[in-house]
């Protein structure tokens, strides 16, 4: 039993000295218990709307005002035509648009009804059923504070215009941020482990000594990925339309030429991960982990990023599938151009291009 307790205390010991092993044991709980806690979350916040008051009276100013000290809502702007909330929607800026009638209190008052409109961006639908109800109940309880002041009783009907996706369709939400899933995943794996695979046999130095250029080697092996990540974009459009009935409005080279600039990201990535690593189990762990992850919990595909901390929101600015995602939405379900997304694809082009530098100058390191 004595050398027993002498080998636990050894071990014990050895655990304690070990900076690593410390910053896993205790140091990885904390951080995933702050960040899932803040960032899994389906509870919607801090949404941005626009309001059209076209009546500019009494009883809408004030339902504005009690939608405004809701923290479910953001008044991004309040618009004076139909034309700026369309132009809000199509650029992402609003999630949600209250329209008050015209005459809106001199028809409440006088004939006891009145009408406002809701139109909400349904392209993610489960967010969009959330904050139209958010707002139904906000005006129903105005509703019912109002009755309780006169013998007659008012109504105040909403019409909710579901845009982009009137059936509700949860496909509409889903082929997006599996294709952002699917391809980051498939293109960074594989690029990672089949370099990695030829340091691991060897090999690699026979290729480093040819008369090839050593970087040409490198993108050599990620080039078929690019193509078979292509095939990959083409089954799941194909899917999309002819098994899951979702129609792409949008131009589909335009979609592809995105998806291009998405995969060769992905296979930038998987060359820096190939080149920090020498096995392919730490190459694996390291695409599943480092890429999974941040592609669920910072893309917008699963967890809203405006109900997030502010320094996530910032960490989420860094992750290429949040903005193929935004991008995939913009063309497949929006129907837009290039117009409305140059802004994503540059920063997704300025993230492409710092992990090909940063590779290219890691490679150097190596060889020398």
């Amino acid at each position: 039993m004595k050398q027993f307790i002498i080998f636990v205390k050894k071990e014990f010991y050895h655990v304690l000295r070990d900076r690593k092993t410390l910053l896993i044991l205790f140091g990885m709980p904390v951080m995933q218990i702050l960040i899932f806690g803040f960032a899994l979350t389906n509870e919607v916040k801090n949404s941005k709307i626009a309001i059209l008051d076209n009546s500019k009276d009494m009883i809408s100013q004030q339902i504005i005002d009690k939608i405004s000290a809701s923290n479910y809502f953001d008044i991004e702007k309040t618009v004076s035509n139909n034309q700026q909330i369309e132009s809000a929607f199509k650029e992402g800026k609003i999630k949600l648009a209250v329209i008050f009638s015209e005459n809106f209190n001199h028809n409440l008052l006088h004939q006891n009804k009145a009408q406002l409109q809701i139109i909400a961006d349904a392209t993610d639908p489960n967010t969009a059923n959330t904050l139209t109800n958010y707002v139904s109940a906000i005006i129903f309880d105005y509703q019912t504070q109002l009755n309780k002041t006169t013998t007659l009783p008012f109504n105040i009907t909403t019409e909710v215009k579901m845009l982009y996706n009137p059936q509700l369709k949860g496909v509409y939400n889903f082929v997006p941020g599996v294709m952002a899933m699917v391809l980051m995943l498939v293109s960074v794996m594989m690029t990672a482990i089949s370099i990695v695979k030829e340091k691991e046999t060897g090999t690699m130095e026979i290729l480093l000594v040819s008369p090839f250029k050593p970087a040409l080697v490198i993108l050599s092996k990620a080039v078929p990925y690019l193509f078979l990540s292509l095939v990959n974009v083409a089954s799941i459009l194909l899917l999309s339309v002819y098994v899951l009935d979702l129609p792409i409005t949008g131009s589909i080279v335009l979609l592809f030429a995105e998806s291009v600039l998405f995969i060769i990201t992905c296979l930038t990535l998987g060359i820096f991960i190939s080149i920090k690593t020498n096995s392919q189990q730490v190459a694996m762990l390291i695409s599943l982990m480092g890429m999974l992850l941040p592609t669920m919990m910072f893309s917008g595909f699963m967890f809203p990023i405006e109900n997030m901390p502010v320094p996530l929101q910032v960490i989420s600015n860094i992750i290429p599938a949040k903005w193929f995602y935004i991008i995939v939405k913009a063309i497949m379900i929006k129907g837009l151009g290039f117009s409305a997304i140059w802004k994503e694809t540059l920063i997704l082009g300025g993230i492409t291009l710092f992990f090909f530098v940063l590779s290219l100058k890691s490679f150097k390191i190596r060889l020398e």
